[in-house]
């Protein structure tokens, strides 16, 4: 059995939102802390940190709401998947629901969101969707 860890990092952030958290821990690595830092810069979630845990470290990620309690994040989905990885070359690289969402790219100058990537002209594996 192989396992996933982009998709276990969207499916807690999308199960603490559905609970009602204010925030969450996932396990760290690279790649999610860079997912956490776009998250913050569009202002997905309120903040996020690294603090050790029982073995290694983890992010501690603060989930936002509005006024109302109501989740900032309305949908997040996983694109690239083990079994079927997603690439896009500049050109191609999508928009998210209009204009309005981020699509999370791994490229090869890092990891950055989806209109970054088209004005750097550079593609990459599609990570996520967020919206």
């Amino acid at each position: 059995m192989h396992t996933d860890p982009i998709a276990d990092y969207l499916t807690r952030i999308r199960n603490g939102i559905r609970a009602g958290h204010d925030e969450v821990e996932i396990p760290l690595n690279g790649l999610k802390l860079e997912m956490s830092r776009i998250l913050k810069e569009q202002g997905y979630i309120k903040d996020f940190s690294r603090k050790p845990a029982r073995v290694g470290e983890v992010i501690n990620v603060e989930l936002k709401y509005t006024q109302d309690r109501q989740p900032v994040i309305l949908g997040i989905e996983r694109v690239s998947r083990p079994g079927r990885r997603r690439y896009v070359n500049h050109e191609n690289v999508p928009r998210v629901d209009g204009g309005t969402g981020t699509a999370i790219v791994s490229t090869s100058v890092g990891v950055m969101t989806g209109h970054e990537a088209r004005s750097k002209g550079v593609g990459g594996e599609v990570v996520a969707y967020v919206w």
